[in-house]
């Protein structure tokens, strides 16, 4: 049965770019982009990262903003940080070899139980689980594990593979072509909350299928909803030449490491949030070119203000600075307030 499910695999998917040519450092930039990021988008930058940065030593070799500049669409940028700095430890720690031990692929900054069972299962092709969201799902089903969904439930799937109880033939095919086949299986067919059973091809040896309730797993304990807020940001567009203002977003605020727009809060529901300075609410904003986005548990309207640099007090700020756009690694916010206006 697990052959039919790496031939499927092998048949629609081994044509992604990071399966072509498996190496440990090609897993260990494919695993981190693939992180909360989808397969379509990553296809569109991982070839053209790995030719800029074709090994370990030379991703080592680049600063921050130059990653954050090459990570542009991915978004998520804190990834492109734990990579680069996993690049750099592995290149001081280990003379640029990723290595193969769990405990010290783990030590490393930036790694974790997830990247480096990736890196030993896919990378290495040794016997090891790569359990992300998919194969949680696609495993609890199979076996029909009640256990709730989360660390318990990781914690037993990985208990009894360690035992040989469940997985017992992922050596038969081989851990990188088991794992990659479960991961395909969990991304398109056995979905959270659409399990496509007539077109899986473990449907047969499925428990959670022949109880006829697959989509009772993993079990989900009814979590307690976040409070949204709304947020009113002015964005606001000055430009100088061929410069426009802009500021560098420091560690303790959201996409930190990237450049924004001069961007002040003039209207939340959340009296306690600080990270755009405020200003005063004036009526006059809520005319202005205006635009949605969402960042954790905020609902953000985007009013875009085009300005001179003298005509408000607030832009005088030592945190503004000149740039060139194309010198910048603007926010996507931003961008679509530029765009706008």
């Amino acid at each position: 049965m697990i052959e039919s499910l790496v031939d499927w695999s092998q048949k629609y998917y081994s044509n992604l770019p990071w399966r072509k040519k498996r190496s440990l450092y090609s897993t260990l930039v494919s695993e981190i982009m693939l992180q909360q990021t989808t397969v379509s988008t990553v296809i569109n930058h991982f070839e053209r990262f790995i030719q800029k940065y074709p090994s370990i030593t030379d991703l080592a070799k680049a600063t921050e903003e130059q990653i954050l500049m090459d990570w542009k669409g991915l978004g998520y940028y804190r990834r492109a940080r734990n990579l680069l700095n996993a690049a750099k430890e592995i290149q001081e720690n280990f003379s640029g070899d990723i290595p193969l031990n769990y405990g010290d692929l783990v030590s490393i900054k930036g790694i974790g139980a997830y990247t480096a069972n990736a890196i030993i299962g896919i990378g290495a092709d040794q016997r090891a689980l790569c359990l992300d969201a998919n194969l949680e799902r696609v495993i609890s089903r199979l076996y029909a594990l009640k256990t709730h969904k989360g660390p318990r439930l990781q914690k037993e799937i990985y208990q009894k593979f360690m035992e040989y109880k469940i997985c017992e033939d992922i050596d038969k095919v081989g851990p990188r072509k088991f794992n990659e086949a479960l991961m395909d299986l969990g991304r398109s067919v056995c979905k959270a909350k659409n399990a496509h059973c007539h077109l899986c091809p473990l449907r047969e040896n499925c428990l959670a299928r022949l109880n006829s309730n697959p989509l009772f797993f993993p079990n989900t304990q009814e979590q307690k909803k976040t409070q949204q807020h709304e947020l009113f940001l002015l964005r606001v567009v000055v430009q100088k030449a061929n410069k426009i203002l802009v500021y560098q977003k420091h560690s303790k605020e959201w996409l930190s490491g990237q450049y924004e727009l001069p961007s002040f809060n003039f209207y939340s529901t959340d009296l306690a949030i600080n990270q755009y300075a405020k200003v005063r609410n004036d009526e006059a904003y809520l005319f202005l070119p205006q635009f949605k986005t969402a960042i954790t548990k905020y609902k953000i309207t985007n009013f875009v203000l085009y300005a001179d640099e003298f005509d408000f007090d607030f832009l005088k700020n030592k945190r503004f600075e000149w740039k060139k756009l194309e010198d910048l690694n603007l926010s996507t916010a931003s961008l679509k307030a530029l765009h706008l206006i």
